[in-house]
């Protein structure tokens, strides 16, 4: 025996030797007593079955009530102000959790829905928010009752809210109270300064805050510190400047590390409210201190600050000198960089946990980038953004690349005609080995492409041939990623913003780079809404192809591989498929192409897609147009009676039936109103399909026209250089001629003038072949050795009689002069 076998009968003897302990199964959930207890007086009324609850139900039951409460305050409120509220409140103080939860929660509804139409009811429950606030054994208790008092507050009355509220407050924010307490007060005070005049802030909230400010405890400063903006807001920028920016300085040299970063932060957020002097005097030498101080010890608040500085820098940005900009910028850049390399420019081996901060303050300086390029306008973006652009974009860490991914589009936008120099980085952000970066790219694609390959406003169509190249390779290697990933939902994703690709590239290249990539994912990917996705990418590229032959080539495709394929799966594609060309294209086209092949669907073994084909049917029929298609129409109802006459499947007999009903009442149900939308939508449809069909025979024309005049263009620099050359030889064969009388010297010229005349006759004639041969022939008539029998023979061309008569003249002419 094995060592291995050993240890297996071991273990086996190991079980035997367990001793199960047999345990009573109770045949009921509950015993009698406990049903004894949960059962209540059907006689009693709501209210009364309410307090008998509270007074002696289960835990559960309470828990009911208070959910109840508003409900009861809505039926009767006095009684429930009367009676059961003040039951609620005695079972508060001896609840658990998810009671104290249920009561804030409940509570908040009746002051919000105003239910409330007493100023004594009011009372009651604000003692019992106030009595419940500070409570003792759960902080996530004492949270929602505050959240509950906070929400209050925006629903009550300006009185209420001083007497039942600001006065008791007071003495909670004492020094002396707890440290839950005082934190609780910091966060009513913001709240409540917002809802009284400004001088009441500052006589009765303004003293209060400035003790808060001061707490020995830094969780109450940087509280407090964070409540200062909605003070501010309060009391209004006059004294905003006076009272609050005192305070923030003060709080911004403070030596918690937290309550420096609430005043940074609420700095960043008043912004607005102080002037100029203030800016340059007071608030940019504090920031820049700040700043420095983060960078060389502190990077926890560091990659806090770098989430506001796209915020800072453009709310500075009309206070700053030409220093004060470099400044920022250039810390903006080593912010970028953080701990990718050293000082010295070699790269150095940080603590697993400053890594991380360093990776959130990148990620930061990534998600602020649009606000720096308008902080440092968009002209200098190659000069002094552009490096720091591709570092983040180039980042070793996925949560950087992948915001710079997420605000890519913002980038485009801002660049405007100048978004070429970023074409590299879209490349490599397409390319990138991480999914997730591909995805949050996904979200803006069509905007980004469309102004990525138009090279911004006023660029023509030979920018975007440019870009094309480069573009269709990392495309189609991000499909490939997301196609060999099991993240499917991405993969359909990018499958759906691949549809923008005819507004971006042209229809042949979409043809022969992405037509035939979508057919490979209808028939091979195992993911049905994949499937379905790439089948209404590829419609979209069918409605979009400007090609008569490269769209019929893709039809008889889908018919032949889809439609008439083997396998039963890619049938029910074929069907999708139809149903997107029903929506994409016009009726007509569709029941040109596709009506029939779906029909023939009917005699399909398998009776699934019989099933499917049966659902489709009053589709089918929305499609055909009478009473031109009245043919198809008969088609479709003999294809319902072979339905109905030999279908054998339960299933297919069922749904047929009912799609029989539906189809006698589709011309009876539907409103004429939105029928006639359908036709117009439809006009368009086949309008927009006829105007690409006369777009491409134009296109044919010109190309047709453009080589055909090439063509007879070269022809005709041949003749021309052939009869110069016959010309060179005769004057090098043939002695000169003798000299001509005048006589003889103005008929050569009339003689040499009438090929000119016939000529321009022949320019009406659209026959270039003819004009050349022409041309040839005057060319040859000039030459020396001809007689005057050629210029006559040249001459007769345009008339063949008055040639004759010229002929006799000079004949006479010629024996006179030589007697």
């Amino acid at each position: 025996m094995t060592f291995n076998q050993t240890c297996l009968f071991g273990q086996i003897d190991d079980l035997h030797d367990l001793a199960l302990i047999e345990r009573p199964v109770r045949r009921s959930l509950t015993t009698a007593e406990e049903i004894e207890k949960l059962t209540v007086d059907e006689g009693l009324n709501d209210i009364e079955r309410a307090v008998y609850l509270l007074s002696s139900g289960q835990d559960v039951q309470r828990a009911s009530v208070v959910v109840n409460l508003p409900n009861l305050v809505r039926q009767n409120p006095a009684e429930t102000f009367r009676r059961v509220v003040p039951k609620v409140r005695e079972v508060l103080h001896v609840a658990g959790v998810e009671m104290q939860l249920a009561a804030a929660a409940s509570f908040l509804t009746i002051l919000q829905d105003e239910l409330i139409l007493i100023q004594t009811h009011t009372h009651s429950i604000l003692q019992i928010i106030l009595l419940n606030l500070y409570h003792r054994d759960a902080a996530v208790v004492s949270t929602a009752w505050l959240e509950t008092l906070l929400s209050a507050i925006d629903v009550l009355p300006k009185e209420t809210i001083r007497q039942e509220i600001l006065n008791p407050l007071v003495p909670k924010a004492q020094l002396s109270q707890s440290l839950q307490s005082r934190l609780a007060s910091c966060r009513v005070l913001g709240k409540v300064a917002g809802k009284f005049e400004s001088h009441i802030v500052k006589k009765d909230v303004l003293p209060l805050v400035r003790s808060l400010c001061q707490d020995v405890e830094y969780e109450v400063r940087s509280c407090m510190c964070r409540q200062l903006e909605n003070i501010a807001k309060g009391i209004g920028a006059e004294h905003t400047k006076g009272v609050i920016l005192p305070e923030l300085v003060e709080l911004a040299r403070d030596e918690g590390s937290s309550v420096r970063l609430a005043a940074f932060d609420t700095i960043v957020n008043l912004l607005e409210m102080f002037d100029n002097d203030d800016r340059t005097c007071i608030v940019f030498p504090l920031v820049k201190t700040f700043c420095e101080k983060c960078f060389k010890a502190d990077e926890a608040v560091l990659a806090s600050l770098t989430f506001q500085y796209g915020k800072l820098c453009h709310g500075l940005s009309g206070s700053f000198t030409e220093d004060q900009h470099v400044w920022f910028l250039e810390f903006y850049k080593k912010l970028c960089v953080l701990g990718l390399q050293h000082e010295n420019g070699h790269s150095e081996t940080y603590p697993l946990e400053l890594e991380r901060k360093y990776e959130s303050v990148r990620k930061n300086c990534a998600y602020n980038f649009p606000a720096m390029i308008l902080f440092a306008e968009p002209k200098n973006f190659l000069s002094e953004l552009y490096p720091t652009f591709s570092s983040l974009c180039h980042d070793p860490e996925i949560s950087v690349r992948r915001t710079t991914a997420n605000g890519f589009h913002e980038v485009v936008k801002l660049l405007g005609s100048s978004v070429h120099l970023i074409q590299k980085e879209l490349i490599a952000l397409l390319q990138d080995d991480s999914l997730e970066v591909l995805d949050a790219l996904m979200d803006n694609l069509q905007e980004i492409l469309e102004l990525v390959t138009s090279k911004g406003e006023g660029a023509g169509s030979e920018s975007k041939q440019v870009s094309v190249p480069d573009l269709i390779p990392a495309l189609n290697a991000a499909e490939q990623k997301a196609a060999t990933s099991l993240k499917w939902r991405i993969h359909e994703k990018l499958l759906q913003k691949y549809s923008c690709l005819p507004r971006v590239i042209s229809s042949d290249q979409i043809y022969f780079r992405f037509l035939q990539r979508m057919f490979t994912i209808i028939t091979t990917n195992n993911v049905l809404p994949v499937q379905r996705q790439s089948a209404r990418t590829l419609c979209v590229f069918l409605r979009y192809n400007r090609k008569q032959e490269q769209r019929q080539e893709v039809i008889n495709k889908l018919v032949d591989q889809l439609g008439q394929g083997r396998s039963y799966w890619n049938r029910l594609r074929f069907l999708d498929i139809c149903e997107i060309v029903i929506e994409l294209f016009s009726k007509s086209y569709f029941c040109k192409y596709f009506l029939v092949p779906a029909l023939e669907l009917v005699n399909d073994p398998v009776a699934n897609v019989r099933f499917k084909l049966c659902n489709m049917l009053p589709k089918l029929k929305s499609a055909i147009k009478l009473p031109t298609d009245k043919h198809l129409l008969q088609q479709l109802e003999f294809c319902v009676r072979k339905l109905l006459c030999r279908e054998k499947d339960k299933d297919v007999m069922a749904i047929v039936r009912k799609t029989v009903l539906e189809l006698d009442k589709m011309d009876i149900t539907e409103p004429y109103q939105k029928r006639h939308e359908k036709d117009l939508l439809d006009q368009k449809k086949e309008k927009e399909e006829n105007l690409l069909l006369e777009m491409e025979q134009l296109e044919k024309q010109q190309t047709e026209g453009k080589s055909s005049s090439e063509k007879l263009g070269e022809r005709k620099r041949k003749e021309v250089k052939k009869s110069k050359l016959s010309r060179s030889r005769s004057l090098s064969c043939n002695p000169s001629p003798p000299k001509l009388s005048a006589a003889e010297k103005s008929l050569k010229s009339t003689s040499s003038s009438s090929p000119v005349t016939t000529k321009s006759s022949l320019q009406h004639i659209n026959d270039d072949l003819l004009r050349s041969h022409h041309f040839s022939v005057a060319s040859t008539s000039t030459a020396p050795s001809a007689s005057v029998p050629v210029l006559i023979r040249s001459n007769t061309t345009g008339n063949g009689s008055n040639g004759n008569k010229d002929t006799r003249k000079i004949n006479i002419r010629s024996k006179r002069s030589n007697p």
